[in-house]
């Protein structure tokens, strides 16, 4: 080979290192926050949600990584672990309520996209639905108003009832308003309500067994992430009391619940993937209208009605929009 030929190969060899150097370098794909204030065994298909929502909007699992913090149920650590997402730093925080409010203290630059079952105006999280400002914004899945419909769905189930137990949190930012709802339907309906109330893992069982003693023919749960997150709890003790019990939530009806009517917790945290994706793409959260609810979905588990030896009026059955055989 001439000296000019050789010369020449290996310039241009030479020539294509950085290149096949900048191919091998892998791209820096956005960290996303999942912060939330309870342990991860009970959150696990929020997150098998958020990661659809953003699947479907172009984000790949290889697209992005996904950081989660939990508080193990102290929700006073949310704000130490909010902070470490602003340091490392990650692209966006998504969290509950709670852990929004978390973030929102934390840093005013970061994006946060929050999933609440309150009302966010309300509770401070922003301060306009339509351009909520800043660095925030969510999506609502507040069905707290049909707590009343909820209650006469299971009277209508359980139609000899004449006395139906309430599980509520009290410490539930909007257990006011629950309660104000409750008892409107159970006037209106003509059922005597027995309230219990806990806030505490270890005190269900004892709630539970209350309820039982109280001589009710039917139990409601409450709303809020506290019984949301103690799912398989509330199904096992209901099976073992036997007692008919009504959910907010259909994820407790495709576990074993009996019944539930409400806006799809599991499919907020799929809608709030979206949003991630959107401001991961180049959109302000500010600027993106907070989510509300649209759509409430009755669901009921016959196999747990026929263990119950409930049979289910077929006209319940009709208006059923998700149905476990």
């Amino acid at each position: 080979m001439k000296r000019r030929e050789f010369i020449g190969l290996v310039g241009g060899v030479a020539a294509t290192w950085p290149l096949a150097a900048h191919a091998q370098q892998r791209v820096p794909v956005p960290v996303i926050g999942f912060l939330r204030p309870t342990t991860a065994a009970d959150a696990g298909h929020l997150v098998a949600a958020l990661r659809q929502g953003l699947r479907e909007s172009g984000y790949s699992a290889d697209k992005f990584v996904l950081e989660a913090r939990w508080a193990e149920g102290h929700s006073d650590r949310l704000p130490k672990l909010a902070a470490e997402f602003v340091s490392l730093p990650v692209a966006v925080i998504v969290g509950n309520t709670t852990a929004a409010m978390a973030a929102k203290a934390a840093t005013t630059s970061v994006p946060i996209v929050f999933v609440t079952g309150t009302d966010p105006i309300s509770e401070k999280l922003v301060t306009s639905i339509s351009r909520p400002g800043g660095n925030i914004t969510g999506v609502s899945f507040f069905d707290v108003p049909v707590t009343g419909k909820r209650l006469t769905l299971l009277r209508e189930l359980v139609p000899k009832a004449e006395i139906i137990a309430t599980l509520q949190d009290p410490n539930f930012s909007d257990a006011q308003i629950e309660t104000r709802e409750i008892e409107t339907a159970a006037n209106a309906i003509g059922v005597k309500i027995v309230a219990v109330k806990t806030s505490r893992a270890e005190d269900i069982d004892a709630a539970f067994s209350t309820a039982v003693r109280s001589g009710a023919a039917a139990l409601l749960v409450g709303a809020g992430p506290f019984f949301n997150s103690r799912r398989s709890q509330l199904i096992g003790l209901a099976a073992f009391h036997a007692i008919p019990t009504s959910y907010f939530d259909s994820a407790f009806v495709d576990s074993g619940g009996l019944i539930s009517y409400g806006s799809s917790i599991t499919d907020a945290y799929r809608r709030a993937g979206v949003y991630v994706a959107r401001i991961l793409k180049g959109e302000k959260p500010g600027e993106l209208p907070v989510e509300l609810p649209t759509r409430f979905e009755l669901a009921i588990n016959l196999k747990t009605a026929k263990a119950l030896g409930l049979a289910v009026p077929p006209g319940l059955l009709a208006r059923a929009d998700h149905v476990i055989e």
